[in-house]
């Protein structure tokens, strides 16, 4: 067995305050993406809305020796809880919590995606500053900040203030361009022409990323029923040749109900971190008391609201299931997740780490 422990010096600042006296190996993304950068392997980034997941995830790569992610969104955990009811603070804990009972000894990172900017207003700025400092101070070790939703000058800019704190510390760092939206919907599929634009536009101002999200046709959240899976791994491709001198390699966004032999090819294309959320929803949901999933989704009907806007409301009694509630959930989220960190080929992932950082 690998000697983990040697990574303990890839914890950053920030998780070395919180995690005093812990070995719990919280680490830095950035050596982590360094190094598998020309590797075909994924790290599965798991976005956690419902909390009872965390331990079959944690089973899966402990058993498979695979680095893996935890993520929330700004919209799914900002200082306000966002729709799940965590802030940052929240979830760090909860993870911890989870893997200290389980004396869990690989490591693992814990990412802010999405840290959204979806114009150029001060008062949208101030809200994702305020944001990544929040998660600075509860321990996230990774960040994604997205300014995709504007014009590429407007999104090197913002992306390079809003980087600068991440930086200081050394931090992980993942940025947008090409907002991630169905092609149906009214995506538009990211060229590589504008990736080295932006990477080339960041790197003029000093800034470093480890990861490129795109749109290459995937969709966040569920397809709907007889909807078909476009990602464009060619265009992928492409973008990852043209970024490679920069040391950058592509987040896959949009991988709920991408079929498994797809997904098995995702790594050939540069792709190095893919990121799994409404899944694990729909894993919890599956498994939750039938009385209380009914109440939430009438309460979703009655709002017109996605279900997934009822995490929330419902937090305290999600919270509080019944031991054998969580038991289920969990035992589905270790199926599923060994499926897709072997998909991802990320099998011996956490002791090729210790090979070449140890």
């Amino acid at each position: 067995m690998a000697d983990y422990q040697k990574l303990i010096k890839l914890r950053p600042p920030n998780v070395e305050k919180k995690l005093d006296g812990s070995k719990l190996l919280l680490i830095n993304s950035r050596p982590v993406f360094q190094a598998f950068l020309d590797l075909p392997v994924i790290v599965m980034a798991c976005n956690v809305r419902i909390r009872h997941v965390i331990p079959g995830i944690l089973r899966a790569a402990k058993e498979l020796d695979a680095v893996v992610a935890f993520e929330l969104a700004k919209s799914e955990g900002n200082i306000d809880g966002g729709y799940t009811g965590q802030t940052p603070e929240i979830y760090v804990q909860t993870i911890l919590e989870y893997a200290e009972a389980m004396n869990y000894p690989l490591p693992f990172i814990i990412h802010g995606d999405h840290i959204t900017v979806k114009n150029t207003s001060e008062e949208e700025i101030e809200s994702s500053r305020k944001l990544i400092q929040a998660e600075i101070e509860a321990g996230y070790s990774s960040y994604a900040i997205d300014a995709s939703y504007n014009e590429i000058p407007d999104n090197i800019r913002i992306t390079t203030e809003l980087a600068k704190p991440i930086l200081e510390l050394g931090l992980g760092l993942e940025v947008e361009v090409g907002e991630i939206k169905a092609l149906k919907e009214g995506g538009e599929l990211t060229t590589v022409e504008e990736a080295l634009t932006y990477i080339q536009g960041l790197r003029d101002n000093g800034v470093k990323p480890n990861l490129l999200a795109i749109n290459n046709g995937s969709k966040h959240g569920n397809y709907a029923p007889g909807e078909e899976v476009h990602i464009d791994l060619e265009r992928t491709g492409e973008i990852f040749k043209a970024i490679r001198p920069f040391e950058v390699a592509i987040a896959q966004h949009g991988i709920t109900g991408t079929p498994l032999h797809l997904i098995g090819q995702f790594a050939d294309y540069g792709i190095r971190k893919g990121n799994v959320g409404t899944q694990w929803q729909n894993i919890a949901h599956k498994g939750l008391p039938q009385d209380l999933f009914a109440q939430m989704k009438k309460w979703a009907e009655d709002n017109k609201k996605d279900i997934k806007f009822a995490t929330k409301v419902f937090k305290k009694e999600i919270d509080s299931i019944p031991e054998e509630n969580k038991k289920k959930i969990e035992d589905m989220a270790y199926k599923e997740a060994k499926a897709l960190i072997e998909a991802f080929r990320a099998n011996g992932t956490a002791s090729k780490l210790v090979e070449l950082l140890g």
